[in-house]
């Protein structure tokens, strides 16, 4: 009876340990694998890299942030490009918010002309970087916030790509 409270108590830690990791990788950070060329020259189809699903728990989104998105059955990763209440415009392969032109400073393909669109209360726009093949806001329409799954910014895989994306 003795050694089988002893041995109980030593797997506690265990056991312990491995409910921690579940709930890490649960609801803090996953890994998430870039799927297709949308995010090229940034993301590369197959880079393995951590969503944070908590930071916008406490810090707001931010424009040119990289995202996780919920959309129909599958995770897309795009850029954020305007913010709730904004308008956004591109015209001449330059980005307007609310009028005003806003240089993005990463490497993107071109972006065709498209008019004015407000950004709904609670919804962003997305755009992924490579432009020319990307299913984004300016087909599927602003995203809403609840859709939004986390921030991803640190690539792990493959290694010669590891590190923090801008």
């Amino acid at each position: 009876m003795n050694s089988v409270i002893d041995f109980l108590k030593e797997m506690l830690v265990y056991i312990i340990i491995i409910v921690i990791v579940i709930l890490i990788k649960k609801f803090i950070f996953t890994p998430i694998k870039v799927n297709g060329p949308s995010m090229n020259d940034t993301l590369h189809d197959g880079d393995i890299m951590i969503l944070d699903e908590i930071s916008y728990r406490f810090k707001d989104i931010k424009r040119f942030d990289i995202v996780v998105i919920k959309y129909q059955d599958e995770f897309i990763i795009k850029r954020v490009i305007a913010l709730p209440g904004e308008t956004v415009e591109f015209h001449n392969n330059k980005l307007y918010i609310n009028g005003e032109y806003v240089k993005e400073d990463f490497n993107y393909k071109k972006t065709l002309d498209f008019d004015k669109v407000r950004v709904p209360k609670d919804c962003y726009f997305v755009l992924g970087d490579n432009r020319v093949n990307s299913v984004d806001s300016r087909m599927i329409g602003p995203v809403k916030k609840s859709d939004i799954r986390g921030h991803a910014r640190l690539t792990l895989f493959p290694f010669n790509r590891f590190g923090n994306k801008k």
